[in-house]
């Protein structure tokens, strides 16, 4: 669901102390949420009672009922709302049983920092969402699968008598499944385009890696089915990625602080937690918890070495490197098609496995020169008066800056250096290729 289409999320604090009701209720009801407050146990169980609410952030230390009490019984009675409990550190016993008991999505020791809170909220807030996605997506492929078994055995019945009709009904049946597998991968499409559509940077990004995962995938000859399984991860390899901070999202990793560092690292994690519970998805899922695995076992999040790392994730993680680093996410700078595969062969054996980059080696020497990138992606400081606009240059917010085919000149690349310093986001160009003799 596109964000700003969601419906309201309701908080409900819990806190015996007005002054940090107050304080609770002024950081959060700026972000959008509709709030209500309880100041005992008791009274949140009312409420609860009333209304449905899709979090609980409740305090540990309350007269009568304890927080861990009452994410308990509300874990009983509304196991939809998610639960996160406010401690102190000499709560930590307290805190094991409301783990153990509420099933608490997190606990937030105080005194919590505001931007911090805030982000833990909006996370598990999405996670929640993706989970009821991912329950509807399931019962709807049950049910649709559920139909076909019994129309299966309908046909079963028949097949002695009316041998014709059974081998119509089977081809009837066989267009649904390709219907079926048309819809989920439309499904996948939409999730992937869901994550790209909040930076221009990344648009394109999960096709782009998913195909080349596929050409590498087939040059080794793995078979058809696990090619499947490898543009599925391709696709929606940076799923975990979608709670990010909009400013973080085209960011090089290079550049990264320690703490942005530790949180881009714990993406693969959370894309395998988010899928695993789709079951086609879950071998994908698998693959994509190590995209960020190197050969020579620097990578994370498992630091795991050589072939010990999955054949499919092993050629994921070249094709997902190929594009960051054309994309500049990887290093600090865009690299053109031909630096991108040198660093890779100079990686050769260290990140990434051999056998891999021998592949791609071998397809770029097939593929016809003048047409293996038509197009160069550049930010506003490598723009040159008198280059032409390949394609449409969309702001993030989604309105038009300039049209396809519009020629660059020295005010427009003022704009747009302009642009990219005010927003602090970075702005990428395409840019069409000249003719060869044009460019001689």
């Amino acid at each position: 669901m596109n964000p700003s289409t969601a419906p309201v999320a309701t908080l409900l604090l819990v806190d015996d102390e007005a002054n940090i009701l107050s304080s609770l209720r002024r950081l959060f009801r700026p972000e959008g949420y509709r709030v209500l407050t309880a100041e005992s146990g008791d009274e949140a169980l009312e409420l609860l009672a009333a209304e449905p609410v899709d979090l609980i952030l409740s305090d540990m230390r309350m007269p009568g009922m304890t927080g861990a009490q009452l994410l308990a019984a509300a874990f009983e009675r509304w196991p939809q709302s998610i639960r996160i409990l406010l401690t102190g550190y000499a709560d930590m016993a307290s805190t094991i049983d409301a783990i153990n008991l509420g099933h608490i999505y997190r606990y937030v020791s105080k005194p919590w920092d505001d931007s911090e809170l805030k982000l833990i909220v909006r996370d598990a807030l999405a996670h929640q969402r993706l989970k009821l996605e991912n329950e509807r997506m399931a019962r709807t492929i049950a049910e649709q699968n559920e139909e076909l078994r019994q129309f299966n055995t309908e046909l079963e019945a028949k097949v002695q008598a009316r041998t014709k009709e059974l081998s119509e009904a089977l081809a009837t049946i066989d267009k649904a499944h390709r219907d079926l597998r048309q819809s989920y991968t439309a499904t996948v499409r939409i999730f992937c385009e869901l994550i790209e559509s909040r930076s221009p940077l990344l648009k394109g990004h999960g096709r782009r890696v998913a195909d080349l995962a596929r050409s590498l995938a087939r040059s080794l000859g793995v078979s058809d089915a696990d090619q499947q399984t490898l543009v599925l991860a391709g696709m929606l390899h940076d799923m975990g990625k979608i709670g990010f901070p909009d400013d973080l999202l085209g960011k090089p990793f290079s550049t990264l602080h320690a703490e942005e560092r530790g949180t881009v690292m714990l993406h693969p994690t959370r894309a395998e937690t988010l899928l695993i519970g789709i079951t086609p998805l879950r071998e994908a899922a698998t693959i994509i918890r190590g995209h960020h695995e190197y050969f020579d076992g620097s990578g994370y999040p498992d630091g795991i070495a050589g072939l010990a790392i999955p054949r499919l994730t092993r050629i994921l993680v070249v094709a997902n490197a190929y594009d960051a680093l054309q994309l500049g996410t990887m290093v600090g700078r865009t690299l053109s098609a031909k630096d991108a595969l040198e660093f890779i062969i100079a990686n050769r054996g260290k990140r990434f496995d051999p056998e891999v980059v021998d592949a791609l080696v071998a397809l770029a020497v097939a593929a016809p020169p003048e047409r293996a990138r038509p197009e160069q992606r550049l930010r506003p400081a490598q723009l040159v008066a008198g280059m032409v606009l390949a394609q449409d240059l969309m702001h993030a917010d989604g309105y038009l800056l300039l049209s396809r085919g519009f020629v660059i000149d020295e005010p427009i690349i003022d704009q747009l250096l302009r642009l990219e310093r005010t927003e602090g986001r970075p702005i990428i160009i395409c840019i069409a290729q000249p003719p060869a003799s044009e460019r001689s």
